[in-house]
């Protein structure tokens, strides 16, 4: 065998190595990070208090507020992290207090950073420093709100595992799916690992995960175990799945926009394996909402 075809073949097995040694640490870290977050979460949202989950999603939407701004943060913005993250908590509170005092709430919280803003920083900083900090308000805490609304209305705690299930199931089909088959691109300009192949992977796992939860919940009502309540057919739990999983692919797309925009690969690097916390919950930003949106409008 010629010496370029060896030396060729030798760099190939190197190269195949040094990828096999890079990817299973990050993998390894993101099941343990997984393996100590889900319990978690699970057990916050079956047997935790309303106020609990209200303060661990304040918390969650504090940290994800920090890392957007931190990372936006660049000359001559200078959003005011602080000031941004007190606005998020005292409208977590607001709502948990007063729930039907938030949109005025949103509204006064939304001026109070702007009137921050215009009295503390440069005059040359304030426009674009305004515009973010509300940005992280609504994008994030007016998001993230929506969790302690859906747990607390009727069959909320089967409501947030639906959601958090479909998200989740989505994720990992669509890594998969995507890495085996994807060939075509779905937004090359915003994430170019990003598949059809593997867009339509994730719907089908959420759908798939709904409909597992589903005849879970007919099992266990079937031995009077009322823990998951699914009431209504099949058909109307898939497309809400489906729904779903549409709005949280499009919040990764958004999130990974605001990142290329400022040239960011991650939000942080607080969840060893997977980045930043807002790097976990983007999703989320706005399926849970959507989720909150479809339950209204089947009550009206």
């Amino acid at each position: 065998m010629p010496s370029r075809f060896r030396k060729g073949k030798v760099h190939t097995q190197l190269r195949e190595q040094s990828l096999a040694y890079g990817i299973l640490p990050k993998l390894m870290k993101r099941i343990l990070t997984a393996a100590v977050l889900v319990p978690f979460v699970v057990l916050t949202i079956f047997l935790g208090p309303y106020w609990l989950v209200t303060l661990v999603a304040a918390l969650v939407a504090g940290l994800a507020a920090w890392e957007l701004l931190t990372f936006l943060s660049v000359e001559p913005v200078q959003p005011p992290r602080i000031a941004t993250m007190v606005a998020i908590a005292l409208l977590f509170a607001i709502n948990f207090r007063w729930p039907d005092m938030l949109p005025a709430a949103l509204g006064a919280l939304s001026l109070a950073l702007l009137a921050w803003c215009a009295f503390v920083l440069p005059m040359e900083k304030v426009a674009t420093s305004a515009a973010h900090a509300v940005l992280a308000l609504l994008y994030i805490g007016g998001t993230m709100l929506t969790l302690p609304m859906l747990i607390s209305s009727e069959d909320g705690k089967s409501l947030v595992l639906l959601l958090l299930c479909c998200v989740w199931a989505g994720d990992i089909t669509a890594l998969y799916v995507g890495q085996s088959i994807g060939r075509h691109k779905m937004a090359p300009h915003i994430s170019p690992n990003k598949t059809w192949e593997g867009a339509v992977g994730s719907l089908g796992g959420s759908m798939l995960i709904a409909a597992a939860l589903f005849g879970l919940a007919a099992l266990l009502n079937a031995h009077d175990l009322n823990m998951l309540l699914y009431p209504g057919p099949l058909l109307r739990w898939l497309f809400l799945a489906a729904l779903v999983n549409v709005a949280a692919q499009a919040g990764d797309l958004v999130e990974s926009a605001l990142k290329r925009s400022v040239g960011v690969k991650d939000s942080g690097n607080l969840l060893p394996g997977h980045g930043g916390v807002l790097d976990r919950i983007d999703a989320l930003l706005l399926a849970a909402p959507i989720l909150w949106y479809a339950q209204l409008l089947q009550h009206i």
